[in-house]
């Protein structure tokens, strides 16, 4: 892998991430920008004891732009983007219009390709190996901040999750908070090792879920994908490497060259699960990984969540009164029915 860094003509940082070792990113940013100084405020909830980040400015952040005019695609043609060459495999940037600014972390972009069309189910594995290992980069330089507590890469895909630009992409924030659920996880950890005298909470749920079965969506030699005994989404994966690490960096290489094949395989279920004809469906793809600096840093597991809020063909999973104001989740799916329709929709 070749990374290149260079800087957009606001003086945002961009990274490109190449296959080959011999490929130049010297293209300049020639659009007239000048930096922005937007600003973001966090505020402490005293009742429930989490963080909110109040973020104004990004009410003018682009939305749904017209056909042409992406701001993640390649400058072709005279049009001037984000991403000042002519082609690209993997970038990173610093969002323009950021949830968490001035001292308070860092938001990028990761764009997994320049094809406007295309869908992270669709890549080759080469290029998803490309996505894990600027994914990992990122994790390992945000980390080494000053500030930063937890990094956090994920991606939103379709306009029912609330993505504004229809081009593949996804996110990476580097919060100089625990964030309330990792938060919660890390207690959960904590009571559980104190509880059974030492054993670790993830790896006894990883192993219940193994002896049980029925919950399995797929294994490969280093992975374990499984619908969890208490999903809250219609559908809803925990995708683990086999030897606990606690963050991205962690993996080894055969957790590595293992990934993507599972990875892709579980994105192209979850387009099957709902039918022929159907739209994309919907997801939220998150990485879990341990805080930079709390004590059970080494307790945590590094985890994939991919879940959908598309309950059914054309129906979705909306988030009201029980699960918006009182956390209680109340799902129509049970996670057994779950695990099995995305086990019929292997690939053949």
């Amino acid at each position: 892998m070749k990374k290149t860094a260079t800087r957009l003509a606001d003086g945002r940082e961009l990274f490109y991430y190449d296959a080959r070792d011999d490929a130049v990113r010297d293209a300049p940013d020639l659009r007239p920008l000048q930096r922005g100084e937007p600003v973001s405020e966090i505020r402490h909830d005293r009742l429930l004891g989490d963080d909110v980040v109040i973020a104004s400015h990004r009410q003018s952040r682009t939305y749904h732009p017209p056909p042409g005019q992406c701001p993640l695609c390649p400058s072709r043609g005279g049009r001037l983007t984000e991403i000042p060459a002519a082609d690209y495999e993997v970038v990173v940037f610093e969002n323009r219009f950021p949830s968490l600014t001035g001292g308070h972390g860092r938001c990028e972009v990761v764009c997994f390709t320049d094809d406007h069309d295309a869908s992270f189910a669709g890549l080759d594995p080469g290029r998803a190996a490309l996505v894990l290992a600027a994914w990992t980069d990122r994790t390992a330089e945000l980390t080494a901040l000053p500030g930063v507590e937890q990094v956090f890469c994920f991606e939103n895909r379709g306009p029912e999750i609330g993505v504004t630009l229809g081009h593949p992409h996804g996110q990476i924030y580097a919060y100089p908070f625990v964030t309330p659920r990792t938060g919660r996880m890390l207690a959960s950890v904590a009571a559980h090792r104190t509880r059974t005298h030492g054993r670790n909470l993830f790896d006894d749920l990883v192993a219940d879920e193994r002896a049980d079965g029925r919950r399995i969506v797929l294994e490969s030699a280093h992975w374990t994908a499984f619908v969890p005994y208490a999903a809250r989404w219609p559908y809803e994966v925990h995708l683990h490497p086999r030897r606990r690490v606690p963050d991205l960096p962690a993996l080894d290489d055969a957790a590595r060259t293992d990934f993507p094949q599972v990875y892709l395989e579980l994105l192209r279920r979850f387009d099957r699960i709902f039918g022929p004809g159907q739209p994309p469906t919907p997801y939220i793809s998150a990485w879990h990984q341990a805080p930079a600096h709390h004590p059970l840093r080494s307790e945590f597991a590094l985890h994939l969540e991919l879940f959908t809020i598309r309950r059914t063909a054309g129906k979705l999973k909306y988030l009201a009164g029980s699960e918006s104001s009182m956390k209680v989740f109340i799902n129509d799916v049970p996670p057994e029915t779950a695990a099995s329709r995305l086990r019929e929709a292997a690939s053949t």
